[in-house]
């Protein structure tokens, strides 16, 4: 029996960008979501975690994702809508609202929980998804995001995190296999940084040396690995392991991204895989524009005024961003943000970044070839940070800081002779 279902992950509910609330964007994505819901009535949502930005998000964030899951009950009745925790997210919390789930054909994962004998309590992990008729059509593994403490010393197989990643895979995919018969497609949803998987730059910080989980978990009779955590929509190793990617961009370096979410079809008669599974990316409009100027502060001024300016938007959540990042080895003008900001239609954009990016000398690239193990004396370190800010030598300052270098040492001395 064919099944059909939409994936999609890292909606990220309550994010503010440079202080600046996302909630128009999102609204935006949840009524175009509940449109495509309505015309292709999928079987089942998969949002593979990171529903909120923050563990404690707002009312509301909240009340966001609840008018969704009952506007999306009210156009596709039938439809499941599986949700699992992110990293971002509190497992407690989107657990406690299960009775209100239920009303909505709606379940959530937000921990791995072991019984009072230390055994995986399998049945909350491996959900059925039915069709109209209430027939069984697959069956799905869902995996929030694996901490340590919610997954080892339970018992012999999971004494670290690495084999309890493992037995736990292992486990329950071959729980799953007993309870799917040859019509019914095996679906894997996790959040989880996958080996190969390319992350942008506002995940660097957060994966940091995070160790990545290798594609060899996910046994060959899986039909679809949902995958949540990265925002880059791609696919990992194999064409049926893939990041459905974030639904707006979540920051500047993923302006370019092909934000969407995956329709996929498996039918599980086939054994052909090209005919077994088949998936195609629905692109989400973009609602608020991003715009990136980088250069010499020459060129970014004349990329400033070369901007349109041919709207009013009196919402300021609905405005444009701006990112600016210009190249200059000298301090910028006192007042640079506002000769900036006098250059932007005040209606119709937001300038959320303004930086300085020095332009890298031949001579500091030999000088940083050289490892010189001593620390750097006071006045060594004064003169380096008074040049990485772009100002030239000179001798008063060079005076003046010497001069309270040598009131402090003294002050210095007076105090251990004293104690």
């Amino acid at each position: 029996m064919a099944v059909h279902f939409f994936h999609t992950s890292d909606w990220h509910l309550g994010q503010l960008f440079y202080n600046y609330s996302r909630h128009f964007e999102h609204e935006q994505f949840l009524t175009w979501l509940i449109e495509q819901i309505k015309q292709k009535q999928p079987h089942a949502l998969l949002i593979s975690g990171d529903i909120y930005d923050v563990i404690n998000p707002s009312s509301a964030a909240q009340k966001q994702l609840y008018q969704f899951l009952a506007q999306a009950h009210a156009v596709a009745p039938h439809m499941q809508t599986l949700m699992i925790a992110g990293n971002h997210d509190s497992g407690y919390r989107i657990e406690q609202i299960e009775p209100l789930l239920e009303k909505y054909n709606a379940k959530t994962v937000g921990l791995v929980r072991w019984d009072a004998n230390r055994r995986l309590d399998i049945d909350r992990l491996i959900l059925p998804i039915y069709n109209p008729k209430q027939q069984i059509v697959a069956w799905c593994i869902a995996l929030p995001f694996l901490r340590n403490a919610e997954i080892t010393g339970f018992n012999e197989h999971t004494q670290d995190s690495q084999s309890a990643i493992e037995y736990l895979h292992q486990t329950l995919i071959l729980e799953a296999k007993k309870r799917k018969t040859a019509d019914q497609a095996l679906i894997i949803m996790s959040h989880a940084h996958i080996q190969g998987g390319q992350e942008s730059d506002s995940e660097r910080c957060i994966i940091g040396h995070q160790e990545a989980l290798s594609t060899t978990l996910f046994d060959h009779d899986v039909d679809y690995v949902a995958l949540g955590h990265l925002h880059k929509p791609q696919q990992v190793s194999q064409p049926f392991i893939r990041y459905s990617g974030s639904p707006i961009p979540l920051s500047f370096s993923e302006k370019n991204y092909k934000h969407q979410i995956v329709d996929v079809h498996i039918h599980p008669e086939h054994t052909v895989p090209e005919q077994r599974l088949s998936f195609s990316a629905i692109h989400i409009p973009r609602t608020v524009a991003m715009h990136r100027l980088t250069g010499e502060l020459e060129d970014v001024m004349q990329q400033l005024k070369a901007l349109p300016s041919d709207k009013v938007i009196e919402n300021i959540e609905q405005r444009e961003y701006v990112d600016i990042e210009y190249q200059s080895n000298t301090p910028p003008p006192l007042n640079l943000r506002q000769q900036i900001e006098d250059l932007l239609p005040k209606q119709q954009y937001r300038l959320v970044r303004l930086s300085r990016k020095r332009i890298a000398l031949h001579q500091d690239s030999e000088a940083h070839s050289k490892i010189d193990l001593a620390p750097p004396t006071p006045t060594q370190l004064f003169t380096h940070l008074w040049q990485n800010m772009g100002y030239d030598n000179n001798a008063e300052v060079h005076a003046d800081f010497l001069t309270l270098l040598q009131e402090a040492e003294e002050k210095q001395q007076q105090k251990n002779t004293t104690s």
